[in-house]
């Protein structure tokens, strides 16, 4: 008799949304440069050159999407770019000419690398689209090196700023097109002390997007 296996309502919510935006994704992703590079541009340069990549570093971009930060990347480095959806993975491996990178279609939440695994990690306009933004900043830090750094750029709702009812109400109907602009920084990263954020900068939309450089430490505490 085969034995079944139970699923938490939790695991089901996080497989659902992820079915939700491969669908969602795969109808962005002809359209998504057109939209997205434009406005998104200059903030994802100011990204990558905060991350001061080295020759020979690893770098991880979980949920790379159609690829848009690919072209500013460094050529002497090594990348692997994962991605849940099929059809944005598809666009990104068109931006990855002459670069050295790896894809894979992979959930960001549960990456499959070894632990200490990269240098740094490229955390772009990914942790306000998975169903858990914490799960996917953990999975990265597990398999970050210590002393390796991660950068985050995204949208927030503003630290200790109370969530409007209007906004509330906003942020439900913008969750279903794919991203939440209702997380708060704080509890994507989880408890102080196992990091160091270096930089925390506003950046579009008068500081709704924020770009955050964040070192591990050495040891953890």
């Amino acid at each position: 008799m085969q034995r079944m296996t139970r699923i938490s309502p939790d695991e089901g919510r996080t497989r659902m949304q992820n079915q939700h935006n491969r669908v969602i994704y795969r109808i962005y992703a002809p359209l998504y440069d057109s939209f997205m590079r434009p406005f998104t541009d200059a903030a994802r340069r100011r990204a990558i050159a905060l991350l001061a990549l080295q020759p020979g570093e690893r770098l991880l971009i979980p949920g790379v999407g159609t690829g848009l930060d690919l072209p500013t990347l460094p050529e002497s480095i090594y990348t692997i770019a994962t991605d849940l959806s099929p059809a944005m993975l598809r666009q990104a491996r068109a931006k990855a000419a002459g670069g050295d990178v790896t894809f894979a279609i992979m959930d960001a939440q549960v990456l499959g690398f070894p632990d200490a695994s990269f240098d740094a990690v490229l955390l772009n306009l990914i942790v306000s689209v998975v169903p858990d933004g914490a799960a996917a900043f953990h999975a990265a830090w597990q398999v970050l090196r210590p002393g390796g750094r991660a950068i985050i750029f995204d949208k927030f709702l503003p630290e200790g700023a109370a969530m409007s009812p209007m906004r509330r109400v906003a942020g439900s109907v913008i969750r279903r097109l794919g991203t939440d602009p209702n997380r708060r920084l704080h509890e994507v990263l989880g408890p102080d002390g196992m990091h160091t954020i270096e930089r925390d900068e506003p950046s579009l939309l008068g500081g709704q997007y924020r770009i955050v450089l964040i070192r591990k430490p050495l040891m953890q505490q």
